[in-house]
């Protein structure tokens, strides 16, 4: 399996790892790109979710789980 890592784009170009990386020196990799610094990357996660949840978004399920929020 090949691992995926998140990283920093510093000012002078070099990728720096948020972890700790166990590669040997030398060793390939592949970076993608994935938005711009000011960019919420970890929200698309939520919205790519959203056409797979909207089935849940329905008032028949609100009823179905309404016990649980009874001790609330």
């Amino acid at each position: 399996m090949l691992p995926s890592i998140e990283a920093i784009v510093e000012k002078d170009g070099r990728i720096r790892p948020l972890e700790r990386v166990n590669v040997r020196e030398g060793t390939h990799a592949i970076v993608t790109f994935l938005s711009e610094p000011n960019e919420l990357v970890r929200n698309d996660t939520a919205l790519l979710s959203e056409a797979a949840l909207s089935d849940w978004n329905r008032p028949e399920e609100d009823e179905a789980w309404a016990y649980l929020q009874k001790g609330r």
